[in-house]
């Protein structure tokens, strides 16, 4: 049978060979030999470039949004924070002032000179601290107010000591 079937196609080769089947026929073949397959949506390239393309946009978008949000809040919170301190110190520090402006005239001019540079330096970093908001910043002019609140004390304590020497000879 073999033999007869190879015999029939080399006679007729000729009329095989210009003979090209349809579509149509080599998809029912393709189907009759794997299987019906039916593309999906979900293994089509394009549609996964584009889910890709969605997914990297979209974290940009979160990771950037997040770096201004974030730091936004914890700035806000800081400066809250820092403000009451700043409030504290510099009442502490106006009453001082005060006390030694009622006494009198500061002992000497390295008192004074010393204030007026706290002054200065802390007027930079307040300059610094609007600029970029940080930790060092906030703890820099937290130690200048009290550096300030420490000298005014140590010179309020200088002018009690110099009254009470004034005093006490008299008293004897």
């Amino acid at each position: 049978m073999k033999d007869k079937f190879e015999e029939f196609f080399a006679s007729h080769r000729d009329q095989f060979d210009d003979k090209i089947p349809s579509e149509t026929n080599w998809k029912r073949i393709s189907d009759s030999v794997f299987g019906k397959q039916s593309v999906s949506l979900w293994n089509s390239l394009s549609v996964w470039r584009a889910a890709a393309a969605l997914l990297l946009g979209l974290s940009i978008f979160l990771f950037l949004n997040k770096q201004d949000s974030v730091p936004v809040a914890g700035q806000e919170a800081m400066q809250q924070d820092f403000s009451d301190i700043e409030s504290f110190y510099t009442d502490q520090i106006s009453e001082k002032a005060a006390i030694i402006s009622q006494v009198g005239a500061f002992s000497d001019d390295a008192f004074t000179q010393d204030i007026q540079k706290l002054e200065a330096m802390y007027t930079v970093l307040k300059e610094e601290m609007k600029r970029h908001r940080s930790e060092k910043v906030k703890e820099a002019l937290v130690l200048n107010m009290l550096v300030r609140l420490d000298l005014l004390n140590q010179e309020i304590h200088k002018l009690e000591e110099s009254k009470k020497s004034k005093l006490e000879p008299a008293a004897i």
